[in-house]
């Protein structure tokens, strides 16, 4: 139960990153903030190693460690910026690369609340999964420049909100869509 919690708890903060570096960074210094993000990635790091998810968990803490060690070295908040960049790269590759190694990733979240899909399903899921590939090239681009050319407070807002209210809206959409498709025929 406690493993349960503090993995949430990991969750939640390293999905409020651009607002804990933000925040952080009014009332820290770089290399305490930086260490503290160290500290988060790290556990983490250790709680990946054991889950389902370690595909993708155990690289991103690895960047996250990397990127915020590197921060703190420098005494710089500028590498901190780029672990959206490296999220959104993360997750176009396992997008990706479920395309050419079926089933495809919204195939596979699909089976999870219906075993058995008919074609159809299938070949639309693999429809959905490109349009999220294409969403985190598109949406790793806008953080990457935010990350390179942004202030800070551009930096947090668009990485820290913009940038999930879009996910919103696509997951939304797409859920709207696939049921008034679903209506129809």
């Amino acid at each position: 139960m406690l493993k349960r919690i503090i993995s949430a708890t990991l969750v939640v903060l390293l999905a409020a990153y651009p607002i804990l570096v933000f925040l952080g960074l009014q009332h820290f210094e770089v290399s305490q903030i930086c260490w503290v993000l160290v500290a988060l990635f790290a556990f983490r790091l250790a709680l990946s190693s054991r889950q389902v998810g370690r595909a993708i968990g155990v690289p991103m803490a690895i960047v996250g460690i990397v990127l915020a060690g590197a921060s703190a070295l420098l005494d710089s908040p500028q590498m901190l910026k780029f672990y959206p960049v490296v999220v959104n790269l993360c997750m176009f590759a396992v997008f990706a690369y479920s395309l050419y190694s079926p089933p495809s990733m919204i195939e596979r979240l699909a089976r999870l609340r219906e075993p058995e899909l008919p074609n159809e399903a299938i070949q639309y899921t693999r429809k959905v999964t490109w349009i999220w590939v294409a969403f985190f090239v598109l949406n790793g681009m806008v953080a990457l420049w935010t990350a390179t050319y942004a202030s800070m407070a551009t930096w947090t807002l668009y990485n820290g909100l913009i940038a999930y209210f879009m996910m919103g809206v696509l997951l939304v959409g797409e859920i709207c869509y696939r049921r008034w498709v679903l209506r129809v025929n």
